[in-house]
């Protein structure tokens, strides 16, 4: 039952990244504010990534139940207030809450896995749960189109209620934790510092080069701002009785190299399923939906490979599966860098299901092996982090590969698109070379075993 709930909450976290892009033109026919559209995704993504690592040390904090039921009511309520919204600037807003409640959802739910099955039998649910994020991309624009075009738009907002509510019962009735009460000391100026610096980082990332040149005043103040707080964060939490994110994770060099792989690995992600589709509908002249069609196969190899992993990871061993995966990513990579206006669609297919083998590889093990590394009292924390890197690597590789794009893109002729492209396929491959190259330092099968048990 607590699996269930588990999954339920997941899937309305994830599905909420995707479902909404479908519905954008008719929410923008009917709101207006197209000048502040692209903010409806940002402020999501913002707020997620701030929150996350907050509620990842809450949960080892006050337990698992109390932060699920905070995560999952702001989400409910902030799914409640988009389908109200009247305007743009409110679906905005609306939005930072459901971004907030969704930064407790990820790291809580793999936290409680983590908890509830050992071994083996949390490898093969990290599979399971794994997967949840590549079902969402597959139903997410059929979900949303499906609500515009038979329903109202509003509804993809309001199916989450349901679901949350029932995913609220199922954990927090059935989920039974032993967890100690007293008195905690929370690190109030550590989660202050930590989310006036991130959030000046992230909105420098998605602010430059659209509505701020990189080079202008504004983004090089954001990017100061958020280096001197960075900065005061890390005096904070040397000297905090109970740090936000206690500064002794980073000397565990099995996390830091997960969380180094897993930056590159899902910068590597949103290269290849933002520029791939262009690439399609631009230069080989196919439609919109086919081009969306393209990125499909990754999802689906990815669905698959998640379950199967979770299973064989401890025969084949968790190393040789990540480096294995690894491996296979760079072999896209490459693969894209070789494309020419000549090459059969069937190879863009070809790639794309390479690349969804391989992150399907990569990803599960790689949770399995953050929650073996620390106890229960640091796992919130570990997941969160884990978690963190992946959403900085999507979205400084939305900002890189945005600007390595621009600069060979002025008129929109084919041939600069070409040559765009062309140069980000080059940095994919580098950024998965440079994957393969971090995961090599991971520890061996059996090392990795020995330090789950112990855990």
């Amino acid at each position: 039952m607590v699996t269930a709930g588990l999954l339920a909450a997941l899937f309305i976290g994830a599905l909420d990244v995707t479902v909404v892009a479908t519905a954008m033109p008719k929410i923008t026919e009917e709101l207006q504010g197209m000048s502040i559209m692209s903010w409806v995704f940002s402020i999501y993504t913002l707020t997620t990534c701030v929150t996350t690592p907050i509620f990842g040390k809450l949960t080892d904090l006050f337990g698992r139940k109390i932060v699920f039921l905070i995560g999952i009511l702001l989400f409910v309520v902030g799914s409640i207030l988009c389908g109200m919204a009247e305007s743009m600037a409110a679906l905005v807003l609306f939005r930072a809450v459901q971004g907030v409640g969704a930064g407790a959802l990820n790291p809580v739910c793999f936290t409680i896995v983590g908890d509830i099955f050992p071994g083996e039998k949390r490898a093969r649910m990290m599979g399971v749960f794994g997967s949840v994020w590549s079902v969402a991309s597959l139903l997410g624009p059929l979900v949303g189109g499906y609500f515009v075009d038979q329903v109202d738009w509003r509804w993809i907002f309001w199916i989450n209620v349901p679901i949350g509510i029932i995913a609220l019962f199922l954990v927090v009735g059935f989920l039974h934790e032993n967890f100690e009460r007293k008195s905690k000391n929370i690190d109030y100026l550590g989660a202050l510092t930590f989310t006036v610096a991130l959030s000046a980082l992230m909105y420098a990332l998605l602010s430059g080069g659209e509505k701020y040149a990189w080079n202008s005043g504004f983004i090089i103040g954001l990017f100061a701002i958020s280096a001197v707080l960075f900065l005061l964060f890390y005096w904070v939490e040397k000297r905090a009785a109970e740090p936000m994110m206690p500064l002794s994770i980073f000397k565990i060099r099995v996390l830091n190299v997960v969380n180094i792989s897993g930056f590159l690995a899902f910068s590597v992600t949103t290269g290849m399923t933002i520029y791939a589709p262009i690439w399609i509908q631009s230069v080989l002249g196919h439609s919109a939906t086919n081009s969306g069609l393209t990125v499909m196969p990754t999802s689906i190899a990815w669905t698959s490979v998640a379950f199967v992993v979770g299973a064989i990871m401890y025969r084949i061993g968790i190393k040789a599966s990540v480096v294995f995966g690894s491996l296979l990513v760079l072999a896209a990579s490459v693969w894209l860098v070789t494309m020419t206006v000549d090459s059969p669609y069937a190879f863009w297919v070809g790639i794309m299901i390479v690349f969804g083998l391989g992150m399907g590889f990569v990803a599960t093990p790689q949770t399995v092996i953050v929650q073996s590394v620390v106890g229960w009292e640091m796992r919130g924390v570990a997941n969160a982090s884990n978690a963190l890197m992946r959403s900085l690597g999507q979205t400084v590789g939305v900002a890189v590969f945005g600007t390595v794009f621009n600069q060979y893109v002025t008129t929109g002729a084919k041939v600069e698109l070409v040559a765009g492209m062309n140069a980000v396929f080059i940095l994919l491959a580098v950024i998965a070379a440079a994957n393969l190259l971090s995961v090599l330092f991971l520890p061996s099968h059996s090392k990795v075993v020995a330090q789950q048990k112990s855990a």
